[in-house]
Parts: C-alpha cells; sequence; structure tokens
C-alpha cells in the first residue's frame, strides 16, 4: 500500500480546517443585537418625527414658516384637530453653546404654552426672548396655513365662511414698522371679506393701524384685487398689506 505524502496530509488538514471554519461562521447571526440595535433602533431625525401627542383622526399636521432670530432659525409644526391646537413642537430652534441650554429649558414651555392658549398669542419664556419670538412667529404661520387649509376644504372658518368660501392667507410681507399679513374669503371669483392678521403695532403704529386697516379691508373688497390706494399717512403699511394681498389672490388663481 501506497504511503500517504507528508505535503499531501498537510494540504487535506488544513482544507478539513477551514471547511470547519466556514460551518461555524454560517451558523453565526449575521449580526450581533448590539449592531441590529444601532441600526434599526436610530431615531429618526428631529423633522420627521410625529408630534408630541400624537394624531388622532381627523387631525391634520402644519409646520409654520422658519422664523429666523439673532441665535438662528425656529420652526414649529402643529396638530390641530376639531379647530384646537392638540400639540406642538419645535422642529428647529437655535442650538450650540449656550443656546442649548436655553433651548431645552424654553421649547417644552412654548409647546405647553401654544396648546394651552390654542393661538399664538403666548408670553415668552424669561431668558429666551428671540427664541420666544421667533416660536410665536412661526406658530402663527402654521395657524394660518392650517385655517386656509381648511378654508380650502369648504370648512367653516372665522369670519363667516361657508361651504364654497375659500379662507386664503397671504404671506407676510415685511416693512418698516412690522410685518403686514392679510387673509381673505373668496367666493365666486370675488372677495367677500379681507382682514389683516398681521399688521404693525407700538406706539404710534398702533393708532397708523387702527385708522388705515379698516380702510384698507374695504378698499381690498370695492376693488375685488390688489389694485387699492395708499391710505394717507400709511404709506409702509399700504404697500405691505397690497403685496400680501395679492399673495392671498395668487393662491386664489386669480
Amino acid at each position: 500500500m501506497r504511503k500517504s505524502h507528508p505535503v499531501r496530509r498537510a494540504v487535506l488538514a488544513g482544507a478539513a480546517t477551514v471547511s470547519g471554519i466556514v460551518l461555524l461562521l454560517s451558523l453565526k447571526p449575521a449580526s450581533d443585537p448590539g449592531s441590529a440595535s444601532a441600526a434599526g433602533g436610530a431615531a429618526p431625525p428631529v423633522a420627521a418625527q410625529s408630534p408630541q401627542g400624537g394624531r388622532g383622526a381627523g387631525a391634520g399636521t402644519v409646520t409654520g414658516d422658519a422664523a429666523r432670530t439673532q441665535y438662528g432659525p425656529v420652526q414649529v409644526r402643529v396638530t390641530v384637530s376639531g379647530g384646537k391646537i392638540t400639540a406642538a413642537e419645535a422642529v428647529q430652534a437655535p442650538k450650540g453653546g449656550q443656546s442649548d441650554r436655553v433651548t431645552a429649558d424654553a421649547v417644552p414651555k412654548l409647546n405647553r404654552a401654544a396648546v394651552a392658549a390654542g393661538n399664538a398669542d403666548i408670553d415668552a419664556v424669561s431668558g429666551a426672548t428671540y427664541t420666544s419670538a421667533g416660536y410665536a412667529k412661526s406658530l402663527q404661520s402654521a395657524l394660518d396655513k392650517a385655517a386656509a387649509a381648511a378654508g380650502s376644504a369648504g370648512q367653516q372658518e372665522p369670519g363667516g365662511a361657508g361651504p364654497g368660501t375659500q379662507v386664503l392667507t397671504g404671506d407676510a410681507a415685511q416693512t418698516q414698522y412690522g410685518p403686514v399679513q392679510v387673509r381673505i374669503n373668496v367666493s365666486g371669483g370675488k372677495i367677500t371679506k379681507a382682514e389683516a392678521l398681521q399688521a404693525p403695532k407700538g406706539g404710534r403704529s398702533d393708532q397708523v393701524t387702527a385708522d388705515a386697516v379698516p380702510k384698507l379691508n374695504r378698499a381690498a373688497v370695492a376693488a375685488g384685487n390688489a389694485d387699492i390706494d395708499a391710505v394717507s399717512g400709511a404709506t409702509y403699511t399700504s404697500a405691505g398689506y397690497t403685496q400680501s394681498l395679492q399673495s392671498a389672490l395668487d393662491r386664489a388663481g386669480g
């Protein structure tokens, strides 16, 4: 009988060892529990998370425009159900350095205040003046979008808008004395109502706004478009009003 060559025995032994290792590897899970958790259990980015409190049947979630502040943008998302704010959260807020602490303290308070108030008329959080102002501005933007969406769907809106009436909110127009934002009711291709959601305020601006805005509202309804005359003594407010009014009309295809 022929003896096995030493080299051949070594080759066969090596092949058996490799086969054993391959078999063991094939039985081992593709990844260990820790890796699976890291890969599949990571939290989604802030902007993709569900609003606090969740959504129920008939609820709508709307994200306001990002409001620029001295320390960074603030952007608010709200869930509205039955005409009420059921949840609010900041999808953007100032961060980095001292801002991290301020944001961590202020945002939860602002969220609760928004739900409690049901509108953007909320108090600023002490020590977070800029963040609070940006939050309120973005919150108002979200509420305006929710109102416009509800109006487009033929739902009842403030101001007596009935079925078939579109409630359209224009973009906020920035003026030297503050933003001006207009909301209109459109029915049968005509403006049936106009109102200013935002207008310059504080000091002399209160008097100018109180005098000019009602005149501008009437002029918008009478003209049926944004080609209206400026109110004497309220040039900037009038210009902002017509700009926002035109934005609302553009949304109506007017």
